[in-house]
């Protein structure tokens, strides 16, 4: 099917972006697939991996580069080549606005969420990235500080977990990262193993002691008063986030489950459209809304999610890829704290040099680095890489 025509208004909006009165205009754009193997099996309540796959965007213009990134299929990385290098090219690098509605409308038939959705939310971390680089600031400094720091919360504790390999990944956070916030995996098996879930959420909170907040993800393994009994059984063990007890689809679930548990219920990590972000707010589904930049369109549209969350009197939480996050999390008012995701800081922690340390229980963002700071080890990558 032929791309759509563009509106007048449209036309003129993409006009004024090739004109770039800077002289700084998108010379190049490139994307590149990488999967790699977990460090042992891993699985949550409703799904398991062995691997994980990131695609890398990277953006050219007066010898700087910029440089973003996403979670998902390799096919990420065959959109952006194919689908939004030629729609990017010759843009504007100071107006990222335009760019990133640019995009959007260039992927009106394919539709926005899923592959389109992450190649352009990696695209638009890569535009940001490529502006504070060619500006000589930091992202943080660009974006415009609300924090100087940004609390993180140590999350992994998978399902596969033995016993020994959860107390060790726990103690690890708690006691030598001095993180005072963690996360295990529940739901086992699609809700079925309630009676292993409230072991492990015991168990967890006897490792980590009385005074490190516990949260549990059940990956909407759970109906709505499965997951409610479940919280009244664990009542001892002081649970203060319940994410996605129920599917995120199912708002009215969330909304019963909030109003029957202590603990905080959120969600919102699969949101790909400030209209998904507004829906989920409104309903009165969650006390804290997850807002992921490399799935929901970048920074561009995490900025704007979290602007919508304020209006509901609502907080965000950063959801995976700590490294990518920093930054925008920093710049965000109404921010919580953000997900520290075993995986996630692995394989950063491989792809890049220059990330963040979560020591004391928070990350600062490098306001003396030009863009995010980080610069893609590729020559570590190559092994990995998919063709």
């Amino acid at each position: 099917m032929a791309p759509p025509e563009l509106m007048p208004e449209e036309a003129d909006i993409a006009a004024r972006a090739r004109g770039h009165s800077t002289g700084a205009a998108i010379e190049e754009v490139e994307a590149f697939a990488y999967t790699i193997g977990t460090d042992v099996p891993e699985a949550d309540g409703t799904a398991a991996w062995s691997s994980t796959t990131l695609v890398t965007a990277v953006v050219h213009s007066q010898g700087h580069t910029g440089l973003g990134w996403t979670y998902g299929p390799p096919a990420c990385a065959h959109f952006i080549r194919e689908n939004l290098r030629p729609v990017l090219t010759g843009l504007g690098v100071m107006d990222i606005p335009a760019a990133w509605l640019q995009m959007v409308r260039a992927v009106r038939n394919t539709t926005r969420a899923g592959v389109a959705g992450y190649a352009i939310s990696a695209l638009d971390v890569a535009c940001w990235d490529l502006k504070a680089r060619l500006l000589g600031v930091s992202l943080t400094d660009l974006l415009g500080a609300a924090h100087a720091e940004v609390p993180v919360y140590g999350s992994g504790g998978f399902t596969t977990y033995s016993e020994e390999q959860l107390t060790h990944q726990l103690r690890r956070w708690a006691e030598e990262e001095d993180i005072a916030r963690v996360k295990i995996k529940i739901g086992q098996d699609r809700g079925t193993r309630t009676d292993r879930d409230l072991e492990r959420i015991h168990h967890a909170r006897q490792v980590i002691g009385p005074d490190v907040e516990l949260f549990v993800d059940a990956n909407g393994a759970y109906s709505a008063k499965q997951a409610i009994r479940v919280m009244h059984a664990c009542r001892e063990a002081r649970v203060t986030w319940y994410e996605e007890p129920v599917s995120s689809d199912d708002l009215a679930g969330l909304r019963l489950v909030r109003e029957n548990v202590a603990a905080d219920v959120t969600a919102g990590e699969y949101g790909s459209d400030v209209d998904y972000f507004q829906r989920m707010c409104a309903s009165g589904a969650v006390d804290c809304l997850q807002i992921d930049a490399t799935r929901c369109g970048g920074f561009t549209e995490w900025l704007r999610a979290a602007a919508v969350a304020q209006s509901h009197e609502l907080a965000v939480s950063g959801h995976c890829a700590p490294n990518l996050h920093a930054h925008v999390a920093a710049a965000t008012p109404n921010l919580r704290h953000l997900e520290w995701f075993h995986d996630h800081v692995r394989i950063e922690g491989m792809a890049f040099d220059g990330v963040l340390s979560p020591l004391g229980g928070s990350v600062r963002p490098a306001r003396g680095l030009p863009g995010h700071g980080l610069v893609l080890q590729a020559a570590e990558l190559e092994q990995y890489q998919v063709v």
